[in-house]
């Protein structure tokens, strides 16, 4: 699956913690322009499929997980606006369906990290210079900026007739430092999906093109 001028509006990550919501002895360790890890199947034909079947975004959380700060009908909201991100980006290419069958791709997503930012902090760290230049230094060091969104997922597309699995990824993103949308804590992970979304979309219609 998955950096925005001026200033990236999100970063990725260099590190995320798996959750046990994919099977991880699959994945290999991304390159530029991946996810943290990916897994393509060498056999998949993906000019073969013209729908899209996406299940409804599944929250994965463990001990500590920055989910259970978020209460279940604000993260049903937010799996669900993730969901529609995708599903704008990918209908101009698929027909968007409701039930498994040829020619369908399934694609399933799991939530495993959400984290608002800290709007007043964020401001602040992105005006100052001095500050803006530690935050910018923290992001050389460790993948993420101070006091920005973040999100990771786990994600795998499979065959919606015969359930082989086609892709999976497991990615994470932080926010970049901006001023724009600075007025609301979600407006980073909202940019987040939407990289993700176009991302996705970018590589499955070149992979449409080139077998």
């Amino acid at each position: 699956m998955l950096a925005f001028g001026g200033c990236e509006t999100s970063y990725q990550a260099k590190q995320v913690k798996p959750s046990g919501f994919l099977d991880y002895s699959l994945l290999r360790k991304g390159g530029e322009g991946e996810a943290l890890y990916v897994y393509r199947n060498p056999k998949a034909d993906f000019s073969t499929y013209d729908k899209v079947l996406f299940d409804k975004v599944m929250v994965w959380r463990g001990k500590g997980s920055t989910l259970n700060d978020f209460s279940q009908e604000d993260l049903q909201c937010l799996g669900s606006l993730l969901r529609n991100k995708v599903l704008a980006a990918l209908s101009s290419d698929y027909e968007i369906v409701y039930e498994s069958g040829p020619g369908v791709m399934r694609i399933q997503v799991a939530l495993t990290e959400l984290e608002k930012s800290s709007t007043v902090m964020d401001t602040i760290s992105t005006v100052l210079p001095a500050a803006l230049a530690l935050s910018e230094v923290k992001r050389v060091t460790t993948g993420t900026h101070a006091f920005v969104g973040k999100a990771s997922i786990e994600g795998k597309i499979t065959d919606g007739q015969t359930g082989e699995l086609l892709l999976a990824a497991v990615d994470r993103r932080t926010g970049g430092k901006r001023l724009e949308g600075k007025t609301s804590s979600l407006h980073q992970v909202e940019e987040i999906y939407q990289f993700w979304a176009d991302r996705l979309s970018q590589r499955l219609r070149e992979w449409r093109i080139h077998k």
